[in-house]
């Protein structure tokens, strides 16, 4: 018996799109950043910059030095930004329903400039802040200073909130992920490229069997 979820955000209650990142990048003359970006591998300084132990300024000081022409910062934040692609009001309604049933937690890699730029979205979007309105707590990477899929993030959420791990599940779209809970024993589910979270749950918010 389910009786918490914790989520992830880009790919699956967020719309994000990788490519976009290097497609914005080689416009401004840095091409092939998918060598060292993309979402099956990114080397250690995203992996730093995702576990907040560089700052923002340092990381825009690494992205100048891949570059061979002068990049300001409002350019390499709307390259970094173009990930984002929004969060459909039908995943609002989604978790409003589900909130209902279940405990809803999330555990998001992020980074603070993407952080800062879908959380102002998202109040302009609905209004109000649904990390606060629909989850009982969010855990993002450069807050937390863990990255998925470390068991040691995992292990925080469940010892932080009296979670039993059998009783609950992870959603994330990244294979690789769900080892690390798995790891911890949690149940897992992966959201498959062309499916939806309305594939896994039904119109009352519940989990289909």
């Amino acid at each position: 018996m389910i009786k918490n979820i914790i989520f992830d955000f880009g790919g699956v209650l967020y719309r994000i799109r990788y490519q976009n990142i290097p497609e914005a990048f080689a416009q401004c003359g840095l091409p092939n950043f998918e060598s060292i970006y993309s979402k099956q591998h990114q080397n250690s300084v995203m992996d730093q910059y995702e576990e907040g132990l560089i700052s923002t300024e340092e990381f825009r000081a690494y992205i100048r030095t891949l570059c061979p022409t002068p990049l300001s910062d409002p350019q390499i934040d709307a390259c970094w930004n173009a990930i984002l692609l929004g969060f459909p009001e039908a995943h609002e309604t989604l978790l409003q329903k589900a909130s209902r049933h279940y405990s809803l937690y999330l555990f998001s890699n992020t980074n603070q400039l993407n952080y800062e730029q879908f959380r102002a979205d998202m109040r302009r979007q609905f209004g109000y802040d649904i990390f606060d309105r629909h989850f009982k707590k969010c855990y993002f990477s450069q807050i937390l200073h863990i990255r998925k899929p470390k068991r040691e993030g995992f292990l925080k959420i469940l010892e932080e909130n009296q979670l039993c791990p059998e009783e609950t599940l992870f959603i994330d779209d990244s294979p690789q992920h769900l080892v690390g809970a798995q790891s911890c024993g949690l149940q897992t589910l992966h959201l498959a490229d062309g499916m939806d979270l309305s594939d896994l749950f039904d119109e009352e918010g519940l989990l289909k069997a």
